[in-house]
């Protein structure tokens, strides 16, 4: 569910991811919302939320220059924002969150507050947010002369409490055993990965895992909100971070101002993981087959076949080349499955994944394994990349209850992978550590619409593979007056970072003005990538 580049997620376990709202009027704690419900222990949370909101607000952030290992030089400014672990116990044990900002560039009329993002994961750091302003990226430039561009690092991720479940350089240690199993050996060996993996997180970040929940992340968003003197939030989420909008807005429908969801995870509590990892594969053969047909259609600069059929016989002479003699002794099948899967991900990947598999096809190994392998030497790259997939796994594992019975996994994964065998077990053995968590899994939250809540746009292509187009039609019902822009034809994964005019003057138009279509709107897609 990562906006950011997934590879770390395939290179774990030896294969290839309503409550009560209390507003918050000049630090004071006031009534709950109206109209939004609640459940069994949740007004306790509430109540927490409400008091550290207050508590942040009175604080503020301590805005200073960005420490210099983080990779964020100036204008831009970093902070801490300080939250409790447990709200349901908020004068308990805090925990401290990283952020950063960058001001908005136009004049003191046209300021419209702070603009907070997240890019997916579970797992991914917002804190590169700002530098699309200081890169100059065009897309941006009208919304940053109104709004601060404000990330984050996630409760778990990066620099805010971080937590690990195995040891970084064990992680990316490669090559690892073939996702795809060929008997019940195999099966067994990896089920020990996963129970061993789970086993891992409790041993080394137990007190943090009954915590790192979505709902929770709302909240530490609200209290954002407040350190930062927003009255408002204004938010946009990619990918998982769409899901994290989707709660914050159930939770705190009277805090929003505007909010922006981009490639959107189905909030329905039936999908919440287990079934939205299932729809996740189906999704993914599409969009590996799109990738195949436009690189036959480009067989003059690839010579990899002018059919899918014959570029999907190239690959699997690959698969079955790596799995009997790694590439270089460290890229097999699951290092393959880890980089290829950047293209049905991303289009902005369908080049470079084309390319390096060409010079391969062509005798030129070293593109490949260059491309494929770990950096063994990348100490902070891979302490990042095992923090990321820790923290990916601990959200999705105690969101929602997951199957238990092996059983099950073994049925629903073996028919799956008949028809869609690209990623389907890859997947699930990223996906198993839950079945055997050893913190407690929650009920999620029931999205929808409660008083206060206002206009959200959904952005959503129609052949995204990581969130599938389906997620986005059910939270556009679950949230009244919501707008829906698709961009029919296209499949990669973050739309508000493409060009495609009739989606960027819309989310201009949106976070400038507060305006949407009076009906939702079908776009063209974005141009298709030349080789």
């Amino acid at each position: 569910m990562r906006e950011n580049r997934p590879k770390s997620r395939l290179l774990a376990l030896g294969s290839a991811g309503a409550l009560v709202t209390a507003t918050l009027v000049a630090g004071v704690v006031t009534a709950p919302t109206a109209g939004a419900a609640s459940r069994p222990g949740q007004d306790r949370e509430a109540h927490g939320a409400a008091i550290a909101a207050a508590r942040a607000a009175k604080a503020g952030i301590d805005w200073q220059d960005c420490p210099a290992d983080w990779g964020l030089a100036k204008p831009i400014q970093c902070g801490w924002v300080s939250v409790p672990l447990d709200y349901a116990h908020p004068y308990g044990k805090q925990i401290k969150l990283a952020v950063d900002r960058i001001g908005s560039t136009g004049t003191k009329e046209e300021r419209q507050g702070a603009l907070v993002y997240n890019p997916g994961g579970p797992g991914g750091s917002g804190l590169r947010f700002p530098t699309r302003v200081t890169n100059k990226n065009p897309l941006w430039t009208n919304v940053s002369k109104a709004y601060d561009f404000v990330g984050f690092d996630p409760r778990g991720v990066g620099h805010s409490a971080p937590i690990s479940c195995v040891d970084p350089q064990e992680f990316v240690k490669a090559p690892k055993a073939d996702p795809v199993p060929d008997s019940e050996t195999d099966k067994r060996a990896q089920r020990k990965l996963a129970r061993e993996y789970a086993e891992g997180c409790g041993e080394r970040s137990g007190a943090m895992l009954p915590h790192l929940t979505t709902p929770n992340t709302a909240r530490d968003l609200d209290v954002i909100r407040a350190a930062l003197g927003e009255k408002k939030l204004n938010y946009l989420g990619v990918s998982y971070g769409t899901y994290l909008g989707a709660v914050y807005g159930t939770l705190f429908p009277g805090h929003l101002r505007r909010m922006i969801v981009d490639s959107v995870v189905d909030p329905s509590r039936e999908n919440i993981w287990y079934e939205a990892n299932l729809n996740q594969d189906i999704a993914f053969e599409g969009r590996w087959k799109d990738w195949e047909d436009w690189v036959a259609a480009n067989d003059a600069a690839f010579h990899l076949g002018t059919t899918r059929d014959a570029v999907q016989a190239k690959w699997l002479k690959l698969r079955a080349t790596a799995k009997k003699s790694p590439l270089g002794g460290v890229v097999g099948p699951a290092e393959l499955i880890s980089f290829f899967q950047n293209a049905p991900y991303y289009d902005s990947s369908w080049v470079p994944v084309a390319t390096a598999f060409s010079k391969y096809v062509a005798g030129d190994t070293q593109a490949l394994i260059d491309a494929a392998a770990p950096d063994l030497s990348d100490t902070a790259g891979n302490i990042a990349a095992e923090n990321s997939n820790a923290v990916y796994t601990a959200v999705e594992c105690a969101d929602a209850k997951w199957p238990t019975s092996w059983r099950k996994w073994d049925r629903d994964n073996t028919r799956l992978n008949k028809k869609y065998p690209f990623m389907t077990w890859a997947n699930a053995w990223m996906n198993l550590p839950c079945a055997t968590w050893p913190a407690k899994q929650q009920r999620p939250i029931e999205v929808k619409t409660h008083q206060g809540l206002p206009k959200v746009l959904i952005v959503q292509s129609t052949n995204d593979a990581a969130t599938p187009y389906p997620g986005a039609v059910e939270l556009h019902q679950r949230f009244k007056g919501s707008r829906l822009i698709t961009e029919k034809g296209a499949g990669s994964h973050g739309v508000t970072g493409l060009v495609n005019p009739c989606i960027n003057q819309r989310v201009d138009a949106y976070l400038l003005k507060g305006t949407v279509d009076a009906k939702d709107v079908t776009c063209a897609p974005h141009a298709t990538p030349k080789p």
